[in-house]
Parts: C-alpha cells; structure tokens; sequence
C-alpha cells in the first residue's frame, strides 16, 4: 500500500469519527431538550416588566427589580433545578422583586447547574460591597453550596428548595445563616440522603416545612416526572416560600459583606 493510500484511508476514519461525534453532540442535545422543563403561561408573563418589577435578560441570566428603584438588602441568586429553564422560576423572583430585593436567576449550561457552578461570579461582581444570599432549587441547590462553600466570604446565607449541600458543598465550617425549605408531598427529594446531608450545613440553619407542597410547585413548569400530587396550589406554595424567605432574610437588611 502506497503512503498516499494509507493517508487517504486516515482521513477517512478521522472523518468518520468526526461525524460519529457530531452526530453523538447532537442526540444527546435533542434527547436534553426533550427531557427539560419550559415555562408555564404564567411564568412566561412573570418574565415581562410591569408596573411593579423590572426584568431584564443579559448573557448570565434574567435580573428582577423593584421598578421604583429602591433595593432592600441582600440581593438574592438562585440557581434553577436540573433540566428547568430559568424562566420556569420568574414568579418566584418577580414576588421577591415586588418586596424590595434584586433578584438574578442564573441561566445554566444545557440547564444543569452542573456546567455553571460559578455563574453567581457576574452577579456578584455587579454590586460590590452590597449583600447576597445564594440558593436553588433541587440540583441547583447542590450546587449553589459548592460555590457558596469556595465564596463565603462573599456571602451572608444560603437558602435550600427541595435541596440539600453535599459533601463537596459542606458549609459546616462557614458561619454562614442556611434556610431549607421541603415539601410533605415531595416524592423527587430523596430525604434519606437530605437527611444525612444536614451535617454539612452550618450551625445557623433553619428548617421550614410547607404541608402539602411537592417538588415541581417549587418553580411553574407543570408536573414534574416522578413527583406526587401536591395538596396545596401553585400559588399557595410559592407564597408560603416567599414568606420564609423573606422572614429569613431580615436579618441580613442592614449587615454589608
């Protein structure tokens, strides 16, 4: 066999491997979109500025303020449960907003907080010197603890929906305040390893239980695979969440990082 023979022979297993790639990159980015969660109507209206709350959308995530322009203390980062698209938790922000926070909501690589751990780095950024809570939902709590757990010092707490901090995420040596919030109808939190988990949160941490809420009700997508009906609406349990959120976080309204 000549040597111009076997070249063209390489070139044509790298390119067939090239295509096999390609066409692997590609399956598994259709078979990611099938499988992920997109906003309900009333998420999407949440996702426009009104008369009460300003929403805007940059290249990290989408930002809700108070459109009277006057921000409460601390600012609050939430990172979004795996395969849930961002605008999925744009009511959750937009009550929070409407109270006086800043609100930034993270937008994840292939919506899986995984390839995004240290997105909270821009918001951060934007407002040195002011106040911030980090949190999530599900898998993007798991995360928001590994970057809280490398940042605390740029930190005041850490909130949990449906979450828990794993032992990479320990934040049992931080002084960090911790806000977990569970549902009784949650049957996508697996409360065995939630359990465990609690060593790895800070001493200052505080448990809430919302009586009849499940895990998709934590955002506004719809039922999520594997979840159990909840016992209370979608409003009621955002509003219960709101409320513990806000009653955890006045300790924070006057203290700058």
């Amino acid at each position: 066999m000549t040597k111009t023979k076997r070249k063209r022979i390489w070139l044509r297993i790298l390119l067939a491997g090239f295509v096999l790639i390609a066409l692997v990159a590609a399956g598994s980015f259709l078979y990611l979109k099938s499988q992920t969660y997109t906003p309900s109507t009333k998420a999407e209206s949440a996702l426009q500025s009104n008369s009460e709350v300003n929403v805007t959308e940059g290249k990290d995530g989408y930002t809700f303020e108070p459109a009277d322009g006057s921000i409460m203390q601390p600012n609050i980062i939430f990172y979004p449960g795996g395969l849930v698209e961002p605008g999925s938790y744009s009511p959750f922000a937009s009550e929070l907003a409407k109270l006086g926070h800043r609100v930034y909501i993270a937008k994840m690589p292939l919506n899986l907080a995984i390839f995004g751990q240290n997105k909270a780095d821009s918001f951060v950024q934007e407002h040195p010197g002011e106040t911030f809570v980090i949190g999530g939902h599900s898998l993007g709590g798991a995360f928001a603890a590994r970057y809280a757990s490398e940042h605390n010092d740029q930190l005041a707490g850490i909130y949990f929906l449906a979450s828990y901090a794993d032992d990479s995420g320990s934040l049992a040596d931080t002084d960090l305040a911790a806000l977990q919030i569970t549902g009784t109808s949650d049957a996508v939190l697996n409360l065995d390893v939630w359990e465990s988990s609690k060593a790895n949160l800070p001493e200052l941490t505080e448990y809430v239980s919302i009586n009849g809420g499940n895990h998709g009700q934590f955002g506004s997508y719809g039922p999520q695979k594997g979840d159990s009906a909840p016992q209370i609406g979608e409003d009621d349990q955002l509003e219960k969440v709101v409320d513990a959120l806000q009653n955890w976080m006045e300790q924070f309204k006057n203290n700058l990082v």
